[in-house]
């Protein structure tokens, strides 16, 4: 690698040579378009087609060779690299200015496709154009760009180094395009919801707070679009869904970033077995569509995306991870006691304490698809109670790999008993809770002119693309994640690094 003092010169003189250009009435900037390029790819995947053809081509110069009369260029564009051989008895006085091409620089080719004495598929330069010099140094391919941290701070680097990271964002597209074509099918329709709240609500978590100057009120980025868009089915709509963006001002890990893209779904007339199903046949059709199977790997293990999936309550899981049956502990102070015994967070009540047991003895084994049931209602306070035990709910949490993907209610209709609900979250925040949610009285409202029975689902889309393209942190789904400023020191109001 070159050392500093190299490097600078390297660059100054790529600058040199701009100049130099612009001086000859030939600044490459001032190149408008390129139209009727060929891919790379249909080039070298129909050879038969275009062998002695002339075609234009562009990209990126990934790497220079030769010497003497001939010179040979590998050019990247968006679908793949070829090789382009330049000879001074071709191009004449152009060969002069092929040889002061960087690696970096793009440039337009017409030639003709043939194949070299070695066999490899190429372009001869009948006419070159440089459209834009590159300023600055490219890492090398083999030394270069391996820094997962400058990777995710500069994508763009990383994108040009690491072209095979394009194919996790083209999959993550087609996802994302298959979930809106599933979910159209059924005939759901796509809305949107406010991202500027005055109530962060929808959720348990932290909002991120601003202020509206013309207003002069404070305002939060949105947690969750849940309690808008079960507003539009108390105005009469059935069925709707929204893909977006979440914000929570909360920590960062594999599988968190600040902001974040879900999927929300709510079908009046329906209830949360409806959502299971919805839930498990649009991930099993996402991934035939996409992956071309149901079955992935990841860590080691095969998991299979078929429907149906397993179902158990969170009770039932608790016993058979943990040993404790909460079936048996039935108030409060049993509940303390077991949990210190077993190491446990001791929370506020007997609902939140199994949840506990949940994260911590649970959540991380349940690798094959799995559907957690019978929430309790003190870590659910926007699901239906249920029938035959209102210490439960009607909700469900979906896992994949030993994490959350997934979140749908029987979604609670009961204005009265919604009301308390929040005065209880509200409760909790005045206690110091800042995850809790926040009274909002024109939901209340909403409810009390009559919301039907509805099923609730919500989808963490960047999880769902972890498992299905193989990949470990949620920041290689994510084209740009939230990363802290170089130089500044970490934050001190969340963790965000």
């Amino acid at each position: 690698m070159a050392d500093n003092k190299d490097l600078n010169e390297m660059l100054q003189i790529k600058r040199e040579k701009l100049e130099e250009l612009k001086a000859q009435g030939l600044d490459p900037h001032k190149v408008v378009n390129f139209k009727g390029r060929i891919p790379s790819k249909n080039i070298k995947d129909d050879f038969e087609a275009f062998d002695g053809k002339n075609v234009r081509i562009a990209g990126r110069i990934m790497a220079k060779r030769g010497h003497g009369n001939m010179s040979f260029m590998d050019i990247q564009d968006e679908s793949g690299q070829i090789q382009i051989v330049n000879r001074k008895n071709v191009i004449g006085d152009l060969f002069s200015q092929v040889k002061k091409y960087d690696i970096g620089d793009i440039v337009g080719i017409d030639g003709k496709v043939f194949k070299t004495n070695q066999g490899e598929i190429s372009i001869e330069t009948e006419t070159p154009l440089l459209m834009t010099k590159s300023l600055q140094m490219l890492p090398e391919k083999w030394h270069g760009l391996k820094d997962q941290d400058l990777r995710y701070r500069q994508r763009y680097l990383d994108l040009i180094v690491n072209p095979e990271v394009k194919d996790v964002f083209v999959q993550r597209s087609l996802i994302i395009s298959e979930i809106r074509r599933f979910l159209d099918g059924k005939g759901f329709l796509e809305v949107e919801t406010p991202i500027l709240n005055t109530i962060a609500g929808g959720a348990t978590a932290r909002p991120f707070i601003t202020h509206h100057n013309s207003l002069d009120i404070g305002m939060y980025l949105r947690i969750a679009s849940e309690l808008y868009l079960k507003r539009l089915i108390v105005g009469g709509f059935d069925k709707v869904y929204e893909i977006g963006r979440m914000f929570r001002n909360e920590g960062m890990d594999a599988t968190h970033n600040p902001e974040f893209t879900t999927m929300e779904l709510y079908q009046a007339y329906a209830d949360f077995e409806d959502m299971m199903e919805i839930t498990e046949t649009m991930v099993e059709a996402v991934a035939q569509k996409v992956k071309g199977k149901t079955l992935v790997e990841l860590d080691g293990n095969e998991i299979e995306l078929k429907a149906p999936w397993k179902r158990i309550s969170m009770i039932e899981a608790v016993k058979e991870y943990s040993g404790v049956d909460f079936n048996e502990i039935t108030d409060y102070e049993a509940a303390v006691e077991i949990a210190k015994e077993k190491n446990v967070e001791v929370k506020g009540s007997r609902g939140e304490i199994i949840a506990e047991f949940f994260d911590e003895f649970v959540e991380d084994k349940l690798i094959q698809p799995t559907f957690i049931i019978d929430y309790p209602v003190e870590i659910s306070p926007l699901a239906k109670r249920k029938n035959d035990d209102p210490s439960l709910t009607y909700r469900f949490e979906a896992f994949i790999n030993g994490a959350e993907i997934a979140n749908a209610f029987s979604e609670l209709n009961d204005a009265l008993d919604q009301k308390q609900r929040f005065l209880d979250q509200v409760a909790k925040r005045e206690a110091g809770d800042d995850e809790a949610q926040m009274m909002d009285y024109d939901f209340v409202n909403a409810l009390e002119i009559g919301m039907p029975p509805t099923g609730g689902l919500g989808i963490g889309i960047d999880r769902l693309i972890m498992i299905l393209t193989g990949q470990h942190s949620i920041r290689d789904v994510l084209l740009f994640p939230t990363m802290k400023p170089i130089g500044l020191e970490k934050a001190e109001n969340g963790g965000l690094s």
